[in-house]
């Protein structure tokens, strides 16, 4: 891992990535080109007035995959629940022509949702540096001249 990805606060060094999933009301295929483009910068322009990044955006007709570097503060799903909310609300302003050939109600993204932390390491690895914690002496380093033990 890099120091580049690391980021700190006072009182924290953290690199937290989510990839978030999003599926349409009824997986309805209401998501064309256009209108994924159009998210793609509104998520952006989103995560942005929450101290976060979009890293990576990508979808099809029925849902659409975020990749997203947040901050430590956060309440991950009070920041999904915005997300969503935001969305929709701007696309069904914007595309409403579109959105109305699939929903006559003013619904548009599922209830549900798909969150799950990703890192630069397998879990695997992660697992094999947590289980050897502890597990092997470690050299002290010895005093410099004139400095406490």
């Amino acid at each position: 891992m890099t120091n580049q990805l690391i980021k700190s606060l006072s009182h924290a060094i953290y690199l937290i990535r989510l990839h978030i999933v999003f599926v349409t009301k009824y997986r309805r295929p209401v998501l064309n080109q256009e209108l994924l483009e159009y998210l793609r910068t509104a998520f952006a322009h989103n995560l942005e007035q929450w101290r976060c990044k979009l890293l990576e955006f990508g979808g099809e007709a029925d849902h659409v995959h975020l990749l997203v570097d947040i901050h430590p503060a956060l309440d991950i799903s009070v920041l999904i629940n915005n997300l969503k909310t935001s969305s929709a609300r701007r696309v069904r302003n914007r595309f409403a022509e579109h959105i109305r050939k699939f929903y006559w109600k003013p619904v548009f993204w599922h209830r549900a949702y798909f969150v799950v932390s990703v890192g630069n390491v397998t879990l695997d690895t992660v697992r094999r540096y947590v289980e050897q914690q502890g597990t092997k002496e470690k050299p002290r380093k010895k005093p410099e001249p004139n400095q406490p033990a």
